[in-house]
């Protein structure tokens, strides 16, 4: 058997998208004018998939930071943080991301997915045991993967499952580290977070949450679902991404245990990766504190999120569960959903196109994510893009 035998079935996959007239998950953006703005196949078109959620990549703070890095400290570190990358910038934005959350200390990441494959696989080994979400994020599932523990599965967002799991596990479940998600980025569903640190409780059990979809949306401060739910000090490690609501791109770690400093050793993602480039640190440092004050982002991303939201459930699409930033309309065959996110781009507006296995229960999604940045006319076009293409979901 050849080595490439397996993209067999892949290729047949692409042709059938190729048909449409674009690749959904290569589409080349050829310009940005905004943070909700852009033009593709030479047209503008509205950005209804990006994850921006508080519109800061083209904040005039961060991109004269990032500016003056690139000036100062050229454009990329070359080496490791263990090596020859770890610059001051690094260090300071650990310190403040620590103090943002009132943690004893964090770790920087290159990127998100190399943070939670960094943390997981730093913490656990063969012979430990992971308790996971069953629609955690692919990079939870790969650093379990890497770690080589043990892995249990309980059902989406379901605490009592979670007991159930736990008590089987013996006295192991005492040792067991269990990760979940704020806000979760296929349907938008927040994590019964206090259900799960009472049940976290009673086993004695360790606690990473994944605030990468919450951070900056969710909390007085924008910490994320720990802030809103009040637990700040219950959760054992807080684990983020700046390539959404802090508009660049990496990850961190944030604790109040001391032994986080060995994952700087224990962690191979971390010891064998390059460090962020010093324009992404000092955009990352710049938006922190507008993220932190920034009350009246939050109060519009959740207004646009309502409009939206309520506005396609009153054309009786269906929905993910509750009113979020994302907003995912699931839809029942891989051609329907092809047709629906072509059509809507079409109409002006770019969204997420997923399938399974990514997208939870079988079905495949448009998936939307709404911006602070997005105007009250933006929400208007998009709600009205799906309401002329209501005929293909009936």
């Amino acid at each position: 058997m050849s080595l490439f035998d397996k993209f067999s079935s892949l290729a047949s996959d692409r042709e059938a998208l190729l048909s449409v007239g674009f690749d959904p998950f290569g589409t080349p953006i050829e310009e940005v004018y905004s943070p909700t703005e852009a033009r593709i196949d030479g047209r503008r078109i509205i950005l209804a998939g990006t994850n921006n959620y508080l519109g800061l990549t083209f904040n005039a703070e961060c991109l004269q930071a990032a500016h003056k890095a690139i000036d100062e400290q050229g454009t990329g570190t070359t080496g490791s943080r263990m090596a020859n990358g770890s610059f001051a910038g690094h260090r300071a934005l650990e310190k403040e991301l620590a103090e943002f959350y009132q943690m004893r200390s964090a770790i920087v990441f290159t990127t998100g997915y190399q943070a939670n494959l960094a943390v997981i696989s730093g913490l656990t080994q063969a012979g430990d045991v992971i308790v996971i979400d069953s629609d955690c994020h692919a990079s939870i599932y790969d650093g379990c993967k890497l770690s080589g523990a043990d892995v249990v599965r309980f059902r989406h967002n379901n605490a009592e499952d979670l007991d159930k799991r736990l008590a089987r596990l013996g006295e192991r479940a005492n040792n067991a580290l269990i990760i979940i998600e704020g806000i979760y980025s296929m349907l938008g569903d927040r994590a019964p977070l206090k259900e799960i640190i009472e049940v976290r409780k009673k086993y004695s059990s360790l606690l990473v949450v994944d605030e990468a979809h919450s951070l900056g949306v969710l909390g007085e401060t924008g910490q994320g679902l720990i802030e809103e739910c009040g637990v700040l000090n219950e959760v054992d490690f807080v684990v983020g991404t700046f390539s959404k609501s802090l508009g660049s791109i990496g990850g961190y770690c944030a604790s109040n245990h001391p032994e986080l400093d060995f994952l700087r050793y224990a962690s191979r993602p971390y010891v064998f990766t390059a460090s962020p480039s010093p324009s992404v640190i000092a955009s990352t440092r710049a938006a922190l504190p507008i993220l932190r004050d920034g009350k009246h982002l939050r109060k519009k991303l959740w207004n646009n999120a309502q409009k939206l939201y309520e506005g396609l459930s009153e054309l009786n699409y269906e929905l993910g569960p509750e009113i979020s930033t994302v907003v995912a309309v699931m839809l029942d065959t891989k051609e329907q959903a092809l047709a629906f996110w072509r059509g809507l781009l079409e109409h002006g507006v770019y969204v997420n196109l997923v399938f399974p296995p990514a997208a939870p229960g079988k079905k495949c999604l448009v998936r939307c994510s709404v911006s602070a940045a997005h105007t009250d006319e933006q929400i208007e076009k998009i709600i009205a893009a799906f309401a002329d293409l209501g005929s293909l979901v009936k």
